[in-house]
């Protein structure tokens, strides 16, 4: 007790010490934080410039109305081959959105990496090893009484040993735990007695109500593979709006390249015009206002035609997109597939078979409401009380070298085992209940989305369907209206020639000419695709184009090291190139529309002989 004070106040006596040569009085105490470490109080943030750079490809400058850079190599591009590079360049999956794409947030990745959570599940039941080596000395102080009584005896005894422990354990499909153990630790004391002990035992622990089971363990390999499957078909659905927009962006552009030829013919003639006017008005036999009003259409045709130029530029600029093009590659996309005139007739009762067993959207649906189930079966173990079986054997050995050299030698004469059944139960099982409650409101919810999904389905086959026949028909009048105002504006230039009309007549028989000729085009590009919205709603537009995934294998090196080397795992899981289904024309695909240019009919004529008679003067005009 003496020993242990004057420790004590020597330990004060230097404490006290510090605190004056660090002149901190008595009552001032240091504050806590300067006490713990010091955090994260400033946000740092690196220049740009210290981040990695991206290499840019050499893209050329865009081209535009004011530089449409015409003398460009034209790329004769099918539809088929416009959908064959962009399953090729789909790495990450664009769909198109108007006049851009984007990305759909789902890559050829995606799948792959889902798949893993397999092996990691799998994982539980995999046998482990573990092995434990420890090296311990330990000398510990003791004291005896001396015969002097003023004197007492210090000693000391010290042992070493090693000590090794290894463990091979392993969770069976039932939820059990079975390990094999082995421990052997030698000890050596001083001075000279040497022991091993050594034991082997089994274990083996079985849940019977909670965490046991075949159903209630094979649960999360279940969820795993379910989630593979869901990202699979993910994946499959913003494939299959990245071919439909494809073809919308397709036949939009021939759309677009149609109704630039047409607002070109509408400048030609009235230009045409313009010059026949001013040539009439300077040998003094036309009015002045046949001139002007020819000048003026001239101007809105120009107005339009720029922007329908620019229409197709950005057009080509967002059908390139979606393909994972550049903005511009020096060639100039130029659509050969004609587009479809034919009318069809579906099934509908089969269409909305197709949308139920096909459409990505409802399959994902389902196997939601698959994986609710295998959670409720995992719910239901849950909500069990905690009965395990407990049983272990055990065999003990001992061998020596007794202080005299004497040796002792024992094993398997004395072995241990233990049978047990152990219980444990939160009274109530409040948190059990709550959670099988929640999972079976869960199951009622998502079961009602199902139906939603597939009634979402119906209402937008029948929209598609409409649209379908809306666009159908609406190009059928719109190329009757076209071969209507090609007779109006033969009848009209006629009449002009011959000086029995007014030039505002042929004027108004141009402009209706030219907005037949885009109506008809803009038409017949809406009604093919949707024919390509009805596949894609049915869930079959990847089926009808000949699209299949093929995963692609990468090596990997597993536990073994170079000895696993060849063990192939996918990498992505990648869209193949489709088969051919559109026609392939040898011409522009606008052409298919018999694009004929009446300007050269008025060519060929001659202005009259005769001067046209004045205007008659208009009273109210002012002098």
């Amino acid at each position: 007790m003496r020993s242990i004070l004057r420790y004590l106040t020597v330990a004060f006596a230097a404490i006290a010490s510090l605190l004056a040569s660090a002149r901190i009085a008595p009552a001032q105490y240091l504050p806590l934080s300067r006490l713990l470490p010091p955090g994260q109080s400033t946000i740092q943030v690196r220049d740009p410039s210290q981040l990695p750079r991206l290499s840019i490809a050499d893209i050329p400058p865009p081209a535009t109305v004011f530089q449409p850079q015409a003398d460009l190599p034209e790329r004769y591009l099918s539809l088929d081959e416009a959908i064959r590079i962009g399953l090729a360049n789909s790495q990450v999956v664009r769909i198109l959105g108007g006049l851009t794409a984007a990305s759909s947030g789902r890559t050829v990745y995606d799948p792959a990496i889902v798949n893993n959570q397999i092996d990691e599940q799998l994982s539980r039941f995999d046998p482990t090893l573990a092995i434990d080596n420890t090296w311990n000395r330990r000398e510990t102080p003791g004291f005896v009484f001396d015969p002097d009584p003023d004197r007492w005896l210090l000693f000391g005894s010290r042992r070493d040993d090693y000590r090794f422990d290894m463990g091979l354990s392993k969770v069976t499909a039932s939820g059990g735990t079975a390990r094999m153990g082995v421990l052997a630790n030698p000890l050596r004391d001083r001075p000279g007695f040497r022991q091993t002990p050594s034991a082997l035992d089994l274990t083996y622990v079985q849940p019977l109500l909670r965490g046991g089971g075949w159903a209630a363990n094979r649960v999360p390999i279940v969820l795993a593979r379910i989630d593979a499957e869901r990202s699979y078909f993910q994946l499959k659905d913003s494939v299959q709006e990245l071919v439909r927009g494809v073809i919308e962006g397709y036949w939009a552009l021939v759309a677009a390249r149609t109704d630039v030829w047409a607002r070109q013919r509408q400048v030609e003639q009235a230009q045409f015009a313009l010059d026949r006017a001013q040539a009439a008005l300077d040998v003094r036999i036309a009015d002045a206002s046949v001139a002007a009003q020819a000048r003026v259409s001239l101007l809105n045709f120009r107005t339009s035609l720029v922007a329908a130029e620019n229409a197709v530029l950005d057009r080509e600029a967002a059908l390139r997109n979606v393909l994972g093009l550049p903005p511009m590659d020096g060639q100039r996309i130029v659509p050969i597939s004609p587009p479809t005139t034919q009318r069809r007739n579906f099934d509908w009762t089969a269409l909305l078979e197709l949308a139920e067993q096909r459409r990505p959207d409802l399959i994902e649906l389902k196997l939601i409401l698959e994986a609710d189930q295998q959670a409720l079966l995992l719910a239901r173990n849950e909500a069990y009380p905690q009965l395990d079986a407990v049983g272990r054997y055990r065999w003990n050995g001992l061998e020596g070298t007794l202080p005299d050299g004497s040796n002792l030698r024992s094993f398997g004469d004395f072995n241990d085992w233990t049978l047990g059944v152990n219980f444990s139960v939160p009274l109530g099982l409040r948190r059990g209940r709550a959670a099988l409650r929640s999972q079976e409101l869960l199951i009622a919810r998502d079961r009602v989305n199902l139906q939603q999904g597939l009634h979402a389905a119906a209402h937008q086959l029948a929209l598609t369907l409409r649209n379908l026949e809306r666009t159908w028909e609406q190009y059928d009048l719109a190329r009757q209206t076209r071969d209507a105002a090609g007779l109006n504006l033969n009848l009209q230039v006629e009449n002009y020639l011959a000086g029995r009309v007014q030039f505002i007549n042929v004027l108004l028989a141009i402009n209706d000419w030219g907005n037949a000729i885009g109506s008809e085009a803009q038409f017949l590009a809406s009604f093919n695709v949707e024919l390509a919205n009805l596949e894609r709603q049915s869930g079959m537009i990847l089926e009808t184009h000949g699209v299949r995934f093929y995963e692609e294998p990468f090596c990997t090196l597993g536990p073994l090291g170079e000895l696993g080397r060849g063990r192939e795992f996918p990498a992505s899981l990648r869209p193949g190139a489709n088969a051919d289904r559109y026609p392939e024309g040898q011409r522009p695909a606008e052409e298919a529309f018999d694009l004929q240019n009446p300007v050269d009919r008025l060519n060929r004529h001659q202005p009259p002989a005769e001067p046209l008679e004045p205007p008659p003067p208009n009273p109210s005009a002012p002098r």
